[in-house]
């Protein structure tokens, strides 16, 4: 067993918590990885971290692969090894990071699911003075006219929010911060939920969005409540909150054709993660070519 491995598990998952600000599931994912990593080395004997070669990390990645791990489940342990490896490297427990320059298998690419202008418009166009129709009503416009993570707009506290400048100011993955205008509309339904906001005994909570019990709105609940409002709006697909940031970015990109800007707002550290969208939009081009060309009609009827 290697010496004060759980600790430093701790103190590495600490630092992410508090520096790096990561969402609460990337630390349970990070946490679970790097406990299956300590029980490997357990199994095999290793009693210090330099021990630990890049054959020991391609072992325990074949290991987790034939247990059934996907491929993108294992890039993700891997970056959580990378990241641990580095943080120990650091501290000067390792002197290098066996890591480093391993490869988890490829993964497939799927194309995001949105929903179409017709359907965003369908599910936004919540109806009641009920205070939390108002205030599902601001977060589901916030959501599709800025873009926003989910824990972005769980972690979001009304000192964010400007509604002079019309925007707000987002702390998003690896702590990086970025500010992302606030649409006309989006606009309207977060002051109407500021009206409601004001009369919630909120005892110093400074989030946005809170329950009537004046706590911040969890995650879990964002889901929930979107799920229902999707059901009763008519919405025929499963709806969750990172289809409505895909369709931010989807119909933001059929309008404008500007990846990069589309990058900015999304706060992608890679334009290659934007890229996606494009393939979105040449789907869309595509439908329109085989419903409007004469030559594409022919083909079909023949």
């Amino acid at each position: 067993m290697i010496a004060g491995a759980q600790q430093a598990v701790q103190d590495y998952l600490a630092k992410l918590q508090n520096e790096r600000q990561v969402s609460p599931h990337t630390l349970s994912n990070y946490r679970r990885d790097l406990q299956q990593l300590t029980g490997f080395c357990d199994a095999h004997d290793l009693t210090d971290w330099s021990q630990l070669d890049s054959q020991h990390v391609r072992q325990y990645v074949a290991q987790r692969h034939r247990n059934g791990l996907g491929a993108r489940s294992l890039q993700r342990a891997l970056s959580s090894m990378r990241g641990f490896f580095d943080f120990l490297i650091r501290a000067g427990r390792l002197n290098h990071n066996p890591a480093r320059d391993v490869q988890a298998p490829k993964v497939k690419r799927n194309l995001p699911h949105t929903l179409d202008v017709d359907k965003t418009a369908a599910l936004l166009d919540l109806q009641g003075k009920d205070p939390l129709v108002i205030r599902d009503r601001a977060i589901l416009e916030l959501f599709y006219s800025s873009g926003l993570r989910l824990a972005e707009l769980v972690q979001l506290d009304r000192s964010q929010l400007d509604l002079a400048e019309a925007q707000v100011s987002l702390h998003g993955k690896g702590n990086k911060s970025r500010i992302v205008p606030v649409g006309r509309q989006a606009l309207a339904a977060l002051q109407a939920w500021l009206v409601v906001r004001e009369a919630i005994p909120l005892q110093d909570e400074p989030a946005l969005f809170v329950s009537r019990q004046g706590r911040r709105i969890s995650g879990r609940n964002i889901q929930k409540r979107l799920r229902e409002w999707a059901q009763r709006q008519g919405i025929d697909v499963p709806v969750h909150p990172h289809m409505l940031r895909h369709s931010f970015a989807s119909h933001l990109l059929e309008s404008s054709g500007d990846l990069r800007a589309v990058q900015e707002l999304l706060g992608h550290a890679d334009i290659s993660t934007t890229q996606i969208y494009t393939h979105l939009d040449f789907q869309h081009l595509a439908r329109v070519y085989d419903q409007a060309h004469p030559r594409a009609r022919k083909k079909r009827r023949d």
